[in-house]
């Protein structure tokens, strides 16, 4: 409609009345950015902003940039749309945006990950509910089989995979992406168990991570480690691309898997070529997505990258006006980091 504030345009999720674009896959003057995920963070813009916790994550992965970063709650007007950016519990400084304009008030959930209480990532600011009349979700795990395991019991599993393995004198190659899930597991897993070793694509987000006063266990680079005690005791982080490549050789004989929502379904694992799969997801499963709909009270909803058919026939079903936006999220990027 005429009055939407949020609309789709080649460029990516445009907002009229402010002239502004949120999460934009092509060049802009101004992008709103909910996290600094390759699939949602590029680079080639004008002016970006972003809420504060992601200042260190976003420099980190796109250089110079001209940043303006927003606290949590903080508003912002521009051209009369008063914008402010709210928790999504996915990566360090993944943020929902608030719009408000002309009495309307829309809401861009960008990824985001809502669980049971006490269950939230340990690794950011928790998924906060915002009002609205309008909310924009992602639908990345919009389908009745996906529903997450206690993270104890996730993380539980992975330390005996790991003990067991360090007990018998084999490295534990677990494979997640480079930027939120590498630190998630970090912050996760019994640092007691043996060394922690990380690929180089690794450490400089565990430095920001730190930096933004997240507490994760000490670790090494893998490449500086030559002690073959300590490789075959060591918990090794890396992305999934190191599969089949040189740099695995210098582990052995090892024990690998690979930790992300797709282990959910049957042939995942096998697909990636790892011995273990472990589930565990930065983004909402779909009970997760229920409560979340929900908690905005939006009597409109419009839902992005995923499953938008089934999850936009639910929504209706509720009694609920529901949509879909098209968008250029969820390259490989994205799926990896699921």
């Amino acid at each position: 409609m005429a009055t939407d504030l949020v609309v789709q345009r080649p460029e990516g999720l445009y907002c009229p009345p402010g002239d502004f674009y949120i999460d934009p896959w092509r060049p802009v003057d101004r992008a709103v950015i909910t996290h600094a995920h390759a699939d949602h963070a590029r680079r080639g813009h004008g002016h970006y902003l972003a809420a504060a916790p992601a200042e260190g994550v976003l420099r980190a992965r796109l250089g110079e940039i001209t940043l303006q970063p927003l606290a949590y709650g903080e508003v912002v007007e521009h051209h009369g749309v008063r914008i402010s950016l709210h928790p999504a519990g996915h990566v360090l400084g993944s943020a929902q945006v608030r719009l408000e304009h002309g009495g309307q008030v829309w809401v861009a959930s960008g990824d985001y990950f809502v669980s049971g209480a006490g269950d939230d990532n340990r690794t950011c600011a928790p998924f906060e509910p915002v009002r609205c009349d309008c909310f924009i979700t992602e639908s990345t795990f919009g389908l009745p089989i996906y529903r997450w395991a206690p993270q104890r019991e996730v993380f539980g599993a992975i330390d005996d995979w790991w003990r067991a393995n360090a007990a018998q004198g084999r490295a534990s190659v677990l494979l997640g992406y480079s930027f939120g899930k590498a630190q998630r597991i970090l912050a996760g897993v019994d640092a007691s168990i043996g060394p922690i070793l990380v690929h180089g694509a690794v450490e400089p987000l565990n430095e920001a991570y730190r930096a933004a006063g997240v507490a994760l266990p000490a670790t090494q680079l893998a490449t500086a480690v030559s002690d073959k005690a300590v490789l075959q005791r060591a918990l090794v982080v890396a992305p999934p691309s190191v599969l089949g490549s040189a740099w695995m050789k210098r582990f052995g004989e090892c024990a690998d898997a690979f930790a992300s929502g797709w282990m959910q379904l049957r042939g995942a694992r096998r697909r990636q070529g790892v011995d273990r799969g472990f589930v565990l997801s930065d983004h909402a499963d779909w009970p997760g997505l229920q409560r979340a709909i929900a908690a905005t009270g939006a009597s409109r909803v419009v839902v992005t990258h995923g499953y938008e058919a089934v999850m936009v026939r639910w929504l209706a079903e509720q009694g609920l006006e529901a949509g879909a936006f098209r968008t250029e999220y969820g390259t490989d990027d994205a799926e990896v980091a699921a």
